[in-house]
């Protein structure tokens, strides 16, 4: 046998070595598959099917088509708790950040007791959004609550404070309870994405002559684009399906006013026991929440690699 017909015949052996490889690394992923088709496709296609149908919460179920979908078209409680829900987010989202990178800023450098003041920032992030808001549901008790005492007592009101009993003050009592509980998880998003720049651009900067403001506006923000689009993304994400603090803390009141679009799914599927136009409304809500963050993704799809520029040399790059 010559070397040459040897070399044939051995030639196969990477290619199986290769389909093994392949194998090995499908069974690897498998569990995850498992998990996300039963807990995510699987129940993503029944409700596809359920808002196809007239589905009571007893009886059997009978295929109506799109009607689900026209009636949705013609819901004005769906539309408002649409409107209300983005109007949430587009308020509580900018708080959330402006608190969220003032506290990581604080915390940033390594200072005396710097760990405790990130401690205490991040605390209210491991309590539970139920019980988060039954604690504030006291606070801004009008009887028994701290902060109607508080202003009594400085003279600043002369009689105790409704905080959820008129439309404006409820929203925005859910919103400083809503950036109190989780503007600890996107300050440790920033703190990360900050750590990670090095320092030998703030170094360089300051040798030009760049002082705190020109480091942070020319270096920090735009190195921090994906953390931003990933902070982003997820408070857009949790504001579109707030429930929780506004079931418990409001019930949708005062006067229908604080209904999330989540609430109304609720509301159509265990109150008025229409489980098909629940479906319909939900997938609405999805597509709604993957446009929205096809957008974000368009709107903030420079790569955070980008060199950074600065203006106060009239160059781009920090060498």
């Amino acid at each position: 046998m010559t070397p040459h017909t040897a070399d044939l015949r051995l030639a196969p052996a990477p290619r199986r070595a290769s389909t093994k490889g392949r194998w090995t690394g499908l069974m690897f992923i498998l569990p995850c598959l498992i998990f996300v088709a039963s807990f995510f496709m699987v129940p993503l296609a029944m409700t596809a099917w359920m808002s196809l149908n007239n589905w009571p919460l007893l009886g059997k179920p009978s295929f109506i088509g799109l009607r689900n979908y026209a009636d949705l078209a013609a819901d004005s409680t769906f539309w408002s708790s649409l409107w209300f829900t983005t109007k949430y987010t587009l308020l509580v989202t900018p708080a959330i950040f402006l608190v969220a990178f003032s506290m990581a800023l604080l915390v940033q450098s390594k200072r005396k007791l710097v760990g405790l003041f990130r401690t205490l920032f991040f605390l209210p992030v491991v309590i539970g959004l139920g019980a988060a808001s039954l604690l504030w549901i006291w606070l801004l008790n009008d009887q028994v609550g701290v902060f109607s005492a508080v202003l009594m007592r400085l003279g600043i009101v002369k009689e105790a404070v409704q905080w959820l009993g008129e439309p404006n003050t409820a929203l925005a009592s859910i919103i400083v309870m809503v950036v109190w509980k989780v503007s600890g998880f996107t300050m440790l998003l920033f703190l990360v994405g900050m750590q990670s720049i090095t320092e030998d651009l703030y170094e360089a900067a300051k040798m030009d002559g760049a002082g705190w403001w020109a480091s942070l506006w020319y270096i920090t923000l735009p190195l921090l684009r994906r953390t931003f689009a990933l902070a982003l993304t997820i408070s857009v994400i949790g504001s579109y399906l707030a429930f929780d603090q506004f079931f418990i803390m409001t019930r949708g009141g005062p006067q229908n006013s604080t209904i999330t679009v989540v609430y109304w799914i609720y509301r159509a599927a265990f109150t008025y026991f229409k489980l098909g136009y629940a479906s319909a409304l939900s997938m609405v809500l999805l597509v709604i929440l993957v446009v929205i963050n096809l957008i974000q993704q368009f709107l903030l799809r420079e790569p955070a690699t980008r060199q950074v520029q600065t203006s106060y040399t009239g160059k781009e790059g920090v060498s």
